[in-house]
Order: C-alpha cells, then structure tokens, then sequence
C-alpha cells in the first residue's frame, strides 16, 4: 500500500496540506511506512501575500474511513500544522478526480 493515482481512491477524504515539499515529504513518508494507501495532487493552497501570486501545495486524501486515523497520526508525528480537520474540507475546491 502507498501512493495511488487519484481515481483509484474510493471515497477520498482531504487530510493534509503541505505547504513545503519537505512537509509533504514527511506525511508521504508516514503514510507510505503505515501502509496507508493515499493520493497526492497539486492544488492552489492560497496567495502570497507579498505578490499575490498563487501558492500550490501537495494536497493529500486517504480513504474517508481512514482519515480520522491519518489525521491522529499525523498529528503525533509533529506534522499537525499541515493537518486538515474534516470540517474545513468543504471549503475545499475540487477533491481528486477534479
């Protein structure tokens, strides 16, 4: 189990948001290391301030049945700041197969 195309993904479920490589890095790795199968797309995550230029990030989703799980885990893996609860996501544009 590891990273999978989106449309492989049944019932996805947004949980993190990597906002630097490094970030998404480090979630990727976890999930990969817990057998989580997960998939990753690059999505608008906001402007920048400065130019106010479109910001992308790597924006991840697990099955929805695993997702509170994820987000625990994630969390306790210091990787919280990325975390995104299941309350927020409907704020979300598109999902996987968008």
């Amino acid at each position: 189990m590891a990273r999978v195309e989106p449309e492989q993904l049944r019932d996805p479920e947004l949980i993190f948001i990597g906002r630097t490589l490094r970030l998404a890095l480090r979630a990727e790795e976890w999930l990969t290391t817990a057998g989580i199968d997960y998939a990753v797309q690059i999505e608008s995550v906001g402007r920048s301030l400065l130019f106010r230029t479109e910001r992308m990030g790597a924006v991840i989703y697990v099955t929805a049945g695993q997702a509170a799980y994820c987000r625990e885990k994630l969390t306790a893996a210091g990787l919280g700041g990325g975390v995104v609860e299941s309350d927020q996501e409907d704020s979300r544009p598109g999902g996987p197969t968008e």
